[in-house]
């Protein structure tokens, strides 16, 4: 038992003592952060603009701080947030050191971190980002035409060689019905969504319209339409049989007795 109290109790005093070292580490020196604002902060060290260096966690006692750039002053705070705004255009283009000074209530003056940066200009800057997003856009626009383009190629006739009234496959994204020519077609995932319709082309007619997701019942309502319409009623809705009678004696005048 008096070893397990021992044992203890030398646990206690070094977690004491490393508390104590972090709490004087910490207490030595101040912790920098750079925030930007507005401007520039690319790849590696690279900023331009306007930016913000502060004291991260500053010791309760800490009253004053005064803020380098490389060896010349730039500014000084007297209270929290212990903070300064600058720009870089104020400064000579090229790497500079951004460190701090800070004055405890004790009259302790305490140093920082060191927080290495290269001042570039506005037109480097521009031409950074855009060859970062130049690309990017270029891809977006290349997967763009693949996925529309490739799939328009590989169906080009399928669709429109298959015989009216054939039932067909919606997929996932779907049918809809050409405001065009009435045929039912499935709709493509990516096309361009508007709320409750989407912009898509018919396979059949080839015209581009706004094309709402129908249900399975109206495209198979749809794909019976097209059965009427290669093969259409001969006789007229409201037609008689005394009607029909007197259309065949009229015929019959005509034929070769």
């Amino acid at each position: 038992m008096k070893k397990i109290w021992i044992i203890c109790l030398s646990a206690a005093l070094m977690l004491g003592l490393f508390a104590g070292a972090t709490s004087a580490q910490t207490n030595d020196q101040l912790q920098l952060g750079l925030r930007r604002d507005f401007g520039y902060g690319g790849f590696g060290n690279d900023i331009q603009g306007l930016f913000t260096i502060s004291v991260k966690n500053p010791p309760a006692n800490l009253v004053k701080v005064e803020f380098y750039i490389d060896t010349t002053l730039m500014g000084e705070a007297a209270q929290s947030p212990f903070s300064l705004q600058f720009s870089t255009d104020s400064y000579p283009l090229g790497d500079h050191s951004l460190s701090a000074k800070g004055f405890l209530s004790d009259g302790t003056e305490i140093g920082s971190n060191t927080i290495q940066s290269v001042f570039v200009p506005a037109s480097a800057a521009t031409g950074s980002i855009g060859k970062i997003i130049l690309p990017i856009i270029g891809l977006l626009v290349l997967v763009a035409v693949i996925s529309v383009g490739v799939p328009l190629i590989l169906n080009k006739g399928k669709l429109s060689a298959m015989p009216l009234g054939s039932q067909r496959k919606y997929g996932i994204g779907g049918g809809g019905i050409c405001p065009k020519c009435g045929r039912p077609f499935p709709l493509r995932l990516w096309f361009i969504n508007l709320g409750a319709s989407k912009i898509d082309r018919c396979p059949y007619c080839g015209k581009w319209s706004f094309v709402r997701p129908r249900s399975l019942a109206e495209l198979r309502a749809a794909e019976q339409a097209e059965l009427a319409q290669a093969h259409p009623e001969t006789a007229f809705a409201g037609e008689t049989e005394a009607d029909k009678l007197k259309k065949e004696l009229d015929d019959s005048r005509y034929q070769d007795v």
